[in-house]
């Protein structure tokens, strides 16, 4: 279920930048919305509110999608960045000794 969840979530992402970036600059930030080059394809101000009512439906769908999928990554035990590392277990066997670096003289 997450994985189709982050396939949906994947579609809306993309489909909310690229109706942001269809969108007509209306504050005329930097000076480029102010020319009629690409602002006149797509006038009138029907074309304004779909996008306006499109951007807001894929920003609530991006939204309600980001919290779900972080609510399922939390109850599956994903961790994350801020997780506790899990404790580390001790070795079942212990180490050999390392063997002698010398000659080996036999004891009687």
């Amino acid at each position: 279920m997450t994985l189709v969840l982050l396939i949906i979530h994947l579609f809306v992402t993309i489909a909310l930048i690229g109706v942001v970036l269809i969108q007509r600059s209306e504050g005329g930030g930097l000076g480029i919305g102010s020319s009629q080059g690409m602002g006149a394809f797509m006038g009138g101000r029907g074309t304004a509110n779909l996008l306006t009512r499109a951007t807001a439906v894929l920003a609530t769908a991006f939204f309600v999608l980001s919290m779900t999928l972080a609510l399922l990554g939390h109850r599956q035990g994903g961790g994350g960045l801020l997780a506790p590392p899990p404790p580390a277990s001790a070795p079942a066997v212990p180490a050999p000794a390392p063997a002698p670096s010398g000659p080996v003289v036999p004891t009687k």
